[in-house]
């Protein structure tokens, strides 16, 4: 028995609660999972699960050994990676979560240039619009704008996500443009469906907050396809400048209610306090806030032309 191996598998088996997930992981069939843990088991002497055929959970012994196979994993991954960056040629796999709306058409180039400076380093990029846990997930890092899931992870900003809304000019020149938040009541509205406020919107003018509740004729948790639904002149929708800011620029939108500005979230990676792969999560980490600012170029460029305001409001759970 690899003792070592055995006890990484019991903790993946532990956080994601699943032999099979477990298994999925780790790119190994079920039966090893399944002999492993079994192995450290019988070395141990007594059971570190309760299994049924819907759910794992940890037996009393699996509680008490968790934690500190947990932060023994964590620290033989540390020494490995110690080493690797003695040597110069950080190495291995590094598994990311992020939501599709944050990476798609600008993640490209970047994953490009941290590949070449680190070419031993494998990404694998898992992208889709749920949100993350990473422990449970089996990855690295999440990168999202949710707040961390638990006190156990660690949540690091990356950049701002600032949101307008915004339609074409031909469905504004047939509807009507919106002067106050109120008289989105009259519009058909594309809302994205993951904010944490849901149907409550704040809207920030001249020192002054005002909320209202918006319902939407398309809700969904994809905001490419809300700026495809806006540009085929279907209504009002609520964009990141990050998905919206090239067609802001070229005039295919138009912002809406400028004067009166939507909170903004943070990108952040969020990972585990012992993460592992430390040193690769650190090295992509820091690749990402250098090349994006707190104003990052989508931002700069329509700020420059006077289509977005400068000021920065940050969410907060009191205001939205």
């Amino acid at each position: 028995m690899d003792r070592l191996q055995s006890i990484e598998t019991f903790v993946r088996v532990a956080q994601t609660q699943s032999f099979a997930e477990a298994a999925r992981q780790l790119r190994v069939a079920n039966s090893v999972v399944t002999t492993r843990v079994k192995q450290l088991e019988e070395f141990l002497g007594a059971p570190l699960f309760h299994r049924s055929t819907r759910v794992v959970r940890l037996s009393d012994m699996g509680q008490a050994f968790l934690r500190d196979c947990t932060e023994l994993v964590a620290r033989a991954d540390s020494i490995v990676d110690q080493m690797r960056e003695a040597r110069g040629t950080p190495s291995g796999t590094l598994r990311v979560h992020a939501l599709t709306g944050m990476v798609l058409g600008r993640f490209a180039t970047l994953l490009r240039e941290f590949q070449t400076t680190y070419p031993d380093i494998h990404l694998e990029l898992i992208v889709s619009d749920a949100v993350a846990d990473p422990v449970k997930a089996g990855v690295d890092c999440a990168l999202q704008i949710f707040p961390a899931a638990s006190q156990e992870l660690v949540s690091r900003p990356l950049f701002p996500v600032r949101r307008v809304l915004c339609a074409t000019p031909a469905y504004l020149k047939a509807h009507g443009e919106p002067v106050t938040p109120r008289e989105l009541h009259r519009h058909k509205l594309g809302l994205y469906s993951g904010y944490p406020t849901r149907d409550r919107w704040t809207f920030h003018h001249q020192g002054e907050q005002i909320t209202i509740y918006l319902a939407a004729a398309l809700l969904t948790n994809s905001v490419h396809l809300l700026r495809e639904y806006a540009l085929e002149h279907a209504g009002v929708v609520c964009l990141p400048t990050l998905v919206a800011g090239d067609a802001i620029a070229r005039g295919d939108l138009r912002v809406v209610l400028s004067d009166h500005q939507l909170s903004s979230f943070s990108l952040s990676a969020v990972y585990a306090g012992t993460s592992r792969n430390a040193l690769k999560l650190r090295l992509f980490i820091e690749h990402i806030a250098t090349r994006f600012t707190r104003v990052p170029p989508w931002d700069a460029t329509l700020i420059e032309r006077g289509l977005i305001p400068a000021e920065l409001i940050e969410f907060s759970r009191s205001s939205g």
